[in-house]
């Protein structure tokens, strides 16, 4: 049973389908609400939403997918509806994403940004426990680069 139904799709501010459009919004909104923009790896993406009023965003992918974020050597599972609510440096009440720890696969229910800023991204599961992992582990490699030399050329030209 899907978490969307018609009257969140009435009120939504924003709606999108097709994957190419999806991946652009949902990474931007990512990035506006300060989370690294590879933290939602989806795939064929077929629906995006964003209710601005309650930050109630959802995605809608053909199937479910596993990603493993290489620099941190774990396994994330997404399933084909990805809902939660997002403000500033937060990501709540989660649904749709799954990690996988030592043997089972756990419930991600928050995702957050440390207060002051750490660096690092907070996992945090509807039972209370939590890891850390740094924010570098979720940016998409190839933007990170790009940011750096832009960086680097700013600085030699004020130089």
């Amino acid at each position: 049973m899907s978490l969307v139904t018609e009257e969140i799709k009435a009120s939504a501010s924003e709606i999108y389908h097709g994957d190419e459009i999806c991946q652009e919004k949902s990474k931007l909104l990512l990035q506006e609400i300060g989370m690294p923009r590879g933290l939602l790896p989806l795939k064929d993406i077929e629906e995006c939403g964003y209710v601005k009023d309650t930050g109630f965003v959802w995605l809608k992918q053909k199937k479910s997918i596993t990603h493993k974020f290489e620099k941190i050597g774990k396994l994330v599972s997404y399933a084909t509806e990805v809902t939660a609510v997002v403000e500033q440096n937060k990501i709540k009440r989660l649904t749709g994403v799954k990690s996988k720890e030592i043997l089972i696969w756990v419930t991600i229910s928050e995702i957050y940004l440390d207060d002051p800023p750490t660096g690092r991204l907070t996992f945090k599961t509807p039972a209370g426990l939590s890891r850390s992992f740094p924010v570098s582990a979720f940016e998409i490699e190839g933007e990170v680069k790009d940011a750096q030399e832009k960086k680097e050329e700013k600085e030699v030209k004020e130089v």
